[in-house]
């Protein structure tokens, strides 16, 4: 579905979600980050205390994996909810992000660091 569906699909459907339910009173950018904070850190359990191959393992556990995308699935709506209701160009704010990052952290430095 990733090659078909496009950023602003997953925004309306967010944004129909919300608005059927009468929730955008509840979506503020205060409410929104915080969300975002707390499905991360519940993302964050299903690895806490692995190692890091225990953590690779773990995400080719059908179980595990169905549990650890239900959480991604969370922090991405929670973050599509918080470009809706902020009036944030996600693709804009990701090409601008990467462009910077660009002259932050130049290839030839990054893979000099490992």
């Amino acid at each position: 579905m990733d090659n078909t569906t496009t950023v602003d699909d997953l925004r309306r459907a967010v944004q129909e979600f919300v608005a059927a339910r009468d929730w955008e009173r509840y979506h503020t950018p205060k409410n929104l980050a915080m969300s975002i904070a707390i499905e991360t850190a519940e993302l964050m359990e299903h690895f806490q205390w692995l190692t890091i191959e225990e953590s690779q393992a773990r995400v080719t556990n059908d179980a595990a994996r169905a549990e650890i995308a239900d959480e991604l699935a969370d922090v991405l709506i929670y973050a599509l909810s918080f470009a809706n209701s902020s009036g944030i160009d996600v693709s804009d704010a990701i090409f601008r992000k990467l462009a910077r990052n660009q002259t932050r952290f130049p290839v030839e430095t990054a893979r000099q660091s490992r």
